[in-house]
């Protein structure tokens, strides 16, 4: 009888397994508190290859690490953060991530085994992504890449995160914003008499309410009357207090402010009113009170869809390239037309809801030219030059 050697303890078990045509190798680790045998296991077609498996688990056991399962995909860890790692999050926003991500991230990595996704993997993703979507856009599928595969990490699914070791690359130049000239505005106020959006558009260039601010509107904040006999007279006010966002806060808690209303805005409010208080005796029934300023036939929200639409209608009308314009851009034509005329930056950031001019100065760099240009002016002033060019 010949003697077969026995592995030392703590080696473990290596074994063919003919169903799988693979090389198991096992081995306990250590026990429960009600003494089952906690025990790792590798397979590979390879008798090395899977002792070599094996001791990297044990090696991941020993230093604490949970081992995920090996088939675990890119595809289902984001998936499953999109599902269960977004709860009070707005609906829109959700979409939109879904959208990213089933467009952007799982067509190019989903197939890929999360333990197996590399850093190199992710720098490559990136910079074929950056051919084609702004630098913006870049960030965000990275947030969402970066955010789900630490979501897997913090459920055991893989032991490090690759993708925040991942800079993010610059894409490509966005289409910067415009604003609308003295005369272009005028043309599109014209335009937009007597058009279901005509005070939609005159608070957007008179006010600079944000489009999602003025989408949430409602008739509450409105005072089309003031106080002329009080001392001193207050004006006909808008409180600009609430937003479609999430929760229906403005973008910032110092985003709420109270704006005195030009009279041209008083008098499209009020023949807006008239004709919302005529769609309303019209739909009868169908009508749903939701006291907005800005509301559909029968009473109910607008979506952004609504809104590009009918702008795009009064663009056309006022002879302007409605595809080249957006809804916001009436917002940044606000601040350069106030700017134009000599309006000081601190005063046109606390119209705009700004906490300080910085926010101002960034996102509306292009539209505050004669602030930027003042000193110099007033230099000039000073110091007359010879007009000699150096």
């Amino acid at each position: 009888m010949t003697d077969k050697k026995r592995r030392p303890r703590g080696e473990g078990g290596l074994h063919w397994d003919d169903r799988r045509q693979r090389w198991i190798a096992s081995v306990t680790v250590g026990y429960t508190p009600d003494g089952k045998r906690i025990v790792r296991r590798a397979s590979d077609r390879s008798k090395t290859r899977a002792l070599v498996k094996l001791k990297e688990k044990v090696r991941d056991h020993e230093d604490g690490l949970a081992v995920g399962p090996g088939n675990y995909t890119v595809a289902e860890a984001v998936r499953y953060w999109l599902a269960y790692g977004l709860n009070g999050r707005d609906a829109g926003t959700v979409g939109n991530y879904r959208i990213l991500a089933e467009k952007h991230i799982i067509p190019r990595l989903g197939a890929r085994k999360l333990r197996d996704l590399s850093a190199e993997d992710v720098d490559k993703w990136l910079a074929e992504k950056a051919a084609e979507l702004s630098t913006r856009s870049l960030r965000l599928i990275h947030s969402i890449l970066n955010r789900s595969v630490r979501n897997a990490q913090a459920r055991d699914k893989v032991k490090r995160n690759v993708v925040a070791l991942c800079d993010v690359p610059t894409g490509r130049q966005g289409r910067p914003s415009k604003a609308l000239t003295l005369a272009q505005a005028e043309a599109v106020l014209n335009a937009a008499e007597g058009a279901a959006l005509d005070a939609y558009v005159v608070l957007s260039l008179l006010v600079g309410a944000r489009t999602e601010e003025l989408r949430a509107l409602t008739w509450a904040h409105v005072d089309l009357v003031g106080k002329p006999d009080a001392e001193p007279p207050v004006p006909p006010t808008v409180m600009v207090w609430r937003s479609v966002r999430a929760g229906g806060d403005t973008k910032t808690r110092k985003s709420r402010r109270t704006l005195a209303l030009p009279a041209r805005c008083v008098e499209a409010l009020r023949a807006h009113r008239r004709r919302q208080d005529a769609a309303r005796k019209a739909a009868g029934n169908a009508w749903q009170e939701h006291g907005l300023v800005f509301a559909s036939r029968v009473g109910t929200p607008l979506d952004s869809h609504n809104v590009r639409r009918a702008f795009r209608h009064i663009l056309a009308k006022a002879e302007l390239p409605a595809a080249d314009w957006t809804p916001r851009e009436m917002r940044h034509s606000f601040v350069s037309l106030l700017s134009d005329s000599g309006v000081a930056i601190e005063d046109i950031a606390r119209l705009c809801g700004h906490s300080g001019t910085a926010v101002t100065e960034t996102v509306y760099r292009l539209q505050i030219r004669p602030v930027i240009e003042g000193g110099a002016t007033a230099m000039d002033r000073i110091f007359p030059g010879t007009g000699t060019p150096l």
